[in-house]
């Protein structure tokens, strides 16, 4: 487990269980990624479960949630991504759309954000 992701994990467990936010989860995630290399930007929408391919690496999406009753709110998506071809993952972990950098995936190319989760039609 990563130093930023066992971070996380004591910010939650600090936080008395009846302060925590009720979560409606969403049917997928808009997620953005970046090119360092060329700064191209491309935004990805992904359903809960599905893997995108985004130049050379692999962004697995298990599921978005957001702030009960307010869908507009402070998305928050479970993501895997790995670099095509190797099995150990270069982030595995919860990422926040209004704190991308809480859990920040650390690539030398790519970076990826979560914008907002998707809702049923």
């Amino acid at each position: 487990m990563s130093l930023r992701a066992a971070a996380v994990l004591l910010a939650l467990a600090a936080v008395p269980a009846g302060a925590q936010e009720k979560a409606s989860n969403g049917t997928g995630a808009v997620l953005r990624g970046l090119d360092k290399l060329n700064a191209k930007v491309t935004d990805i929408v992904l359903q809960n479960g599905e893997t995108e391919v985004l130049g050379l690496i692999e962004i697995a999406l298990k599921e978005c949630r957001y702030p009960e009753g307010d869908p507009s709110g402070d998305a928050y998506a479970f993501l895997t991504i790995r670099e095509a071809g190797v099995a150990k993952p270069v982030f595995s972990g919860w990422m926040i759309a209004s704190s991308p950098a809480l859990n920040a995936m650390d690539h030398a190319r790519f970076d990826v954000w979560v914008l907002r989760c998707t809702l049923p039609d």
